[in-house]
Formats: structure tokens, C-alpha cells, sequence
């Protein structure tokens, strides 16, 4: 599980839900992703002067510095995203279709593709919070939607499945990891929709050495179905190339999200593979579909 901790607030400030998921491992670099269900607001920042600006980013920088601080953790890195022209014109003509002014904040690990952890935190507002609105005279989220939450937040349903066909993967993964020892593969990953390890099969690493692995890879791009790309990345000094597959299987999560799987392979940096990941797709679908 990657999506350590989850809060739901007002933009005000009100603290609504927050729920703890699982400890943050030790000595791990995390994100705080920031999700946006407000309603849209004149756009002001443009007839500030340079000063109020100033003022505004040293209050900003102030308060962020003393909440680090208070809970022990250290920021490092904010990173911040301007809004194009485009944006900006798009967001006066059109307003937004949230209720409310509501913030929903995960901390993760920082390998997690955003897009899809932005899928599942919409998923969340649409049908356990939206309802809800405005927070602050909201009725408690109850302990089977919190349930539920939790269970779209750690790929629940993806990991039954993989549970349910474990052996015949386990199989499929060994009979791989054997025709493609000379080669050069080490190991193989299922990962969920937001590129969470689930399983990994061969000897040399482990779920959690999986995990180091992908904390060392860096920005990865969009992929489309069926398709891959490669990347770089070390453990223990070692470099590894990583082969990352977007499947067109996986689950169907509240009867509207599709998430479908990834598979990952670790590989010594001179292997190539050619078409051999189209043919392990292949393989994983023909079980999980």
C-alpha cells in the first residue's frame, strides 16, 4: 500500500475526515498530492502588486514552515504549477461543476502515477462526499462508507483478483523468469492502477525492494494500453532497467472506475527484450481478463 494517509477539509480550514491508512515507512521521501473540489472563484491574483504577493508567499512559506515543523516531517521541495492563459480564460467561462469548497489531500509515496491517484480521489468525492456538502454541519462519513474508502485507497478489488488467480500466475511468471535468465530479467511486478506494487515474483527482490526500486525511477510519463517504455533505476548500488507495461485488464471499482494493471520487469541494463513484453502482456491478460 502507497497512499499512506488521507484528509478531506474545507478550503477554510475545517479538518472533516482524515484517516491513517498505514505508517509512513521510515526515512522515506513522501508527496502531499493537493486535489481541488471548489467552486470556481474570480480570479484575483493578477491585480496584486509585487509587494502583496511577497506578503502573500511569506505567510505561505511561514505557515507551511511552522505545520512541518509541529507534525516532524521536513519539506523539502513544493512544486508548484502556474496556470496557463487558456486555463485561466477556461475557468471564467466555465464554471466548475463541484458544490462546495472542498480540499482533499493524500500523502503517498512519490513514484505514484497522479493522474490515476487523482482517479481514485474523485471517485472518493462523487460518491461519499459530495452528499455531504458543506462540511462543516456534514454528517460524519459512517463506518461502511469509510470502509469503502479505504478499500478504493489500497486497490482492493485488484488484489482479490490477483489473489484468486495467484498460482496460475506464480506459474506463468516462473516458466517467464527461466526462458529469460540469459537474457538478463530478474524479476517481475503486477502493480494497481496507480502503480502500487501488489505481487513480485523471482528471488533477487522483494516487495519491499520493489518499492525502493520505483523511488529511484523518476518521472514517468503517460502510457497507453498495451503499450511500454523503459526507465532507469539502482538498488544497492546496482543499476537496473525497468521495462513498465500498461495492461487492458484489471477491476472495475464502484462500478465506474476502470483500473487496470500494470506489469514491471527488472532487468540487467544491457538486456533487450524486443517484443518479449507484448508476449508476457499476453500471457497476465489471458488469466486476469
Amino acid at each position: 500500500m502507497t497512499i499512506y494517509e488521507l484528509s478531506i477539509i474545507s478550503t477554510t480550514g475545517f479538518p472533516y475526515f482524515n484517516t491513517i491508512v498505514k505508517p509512513i515507512p521510515e526515512g522515506v521521501k513522501i508527496f502531499l498530492r493537493f486535489f481541488d473540489f471548489s467552486k470556481s472563484k474570480p480570479i484575483v491574483q493578477d491585480q496584486l502588486d509585487l509587494n502583496s504577493k511577497f506578503d502573500l508567499s511569506a505567510g505561505l512559506i511561514s505557515a507551511l514552515f511552522e505545520f512541518a515543523r509541529n507534525i516532524d516531517k521536513k519539506i523539502e521541495v513544493l512544486e508548484f504549477k502556474p496556470k496557463k492563459e487558456k486555463d485561466k480564460l477556461k475557468n471564467v467561462n466555465k464554471k466548475r461543476k463541484y458544490q462546495g469548497d472542498v480540499l482533499i489531500t493524500t500523502q503517498t509515496e512519490s513514484f505514484l502515477l497522479h493522474r490515476s491517484v487523482r482517479e481514485k480521489i474523485k471517485l472518493i468525492y462523487t460518491n461519499f462526499i459530495n452528499s455531504k456538502i458543506p462540511l462543516d454541519s456534514a454528517d460524519t462519513v459512517y463506518e461502511n462508507e469509510e470502509k469503502k474508502i479505504l478499500d478504493i485507497l489500497t486497490d482492493s478489488e485488484a488484489r482479490q483478483k490477483i489473489s484468486k488467480y495467484q498460482n496460475d500466475i506464480k506459474r506463468r511468471a516462473n516458466d517467464f523468469l527461466s526462458e529469460m535468465k540469459d537474457y538478463g530479467l530478474w524479476g517481475i511486478c503486477i502493480a494497481s492502477f496507480d502503480l502500487s506494487p501488489i505481487i513480485s515474483f523471482g528471488k533477487k527482490y522483494s516487495l519491499e525492494n520493489v518499492h525502493d526500486l520505483l523511488r529511484h525511477i523518476g518521472y514517468i510519463p503517460e502510457i497507453v494500453p498495451l503499450d511500454w517504455i523503459y526507465r532507469q533505476s539502482f538498488f544497492s548500488e546496482e543499476q537496473i532497467q525497468v521495462c513498465i507495461i500498461k495492461s487492458d485488464v484489471g477491476t472495475t471499482v464502484e462500478n465506474i472506475l476502470f483500473e487496470p494493471f500494470f506489469y514491471l520487469l527488472f532487468a540487467d541494463p544491457q538486456s533487450y527484450f524486443g517484443e518479449f513484453p507484448a508476449k508476457l502482456t499476453s500471457a497476465f491478460n489471458a488469466i486476469l481478463g
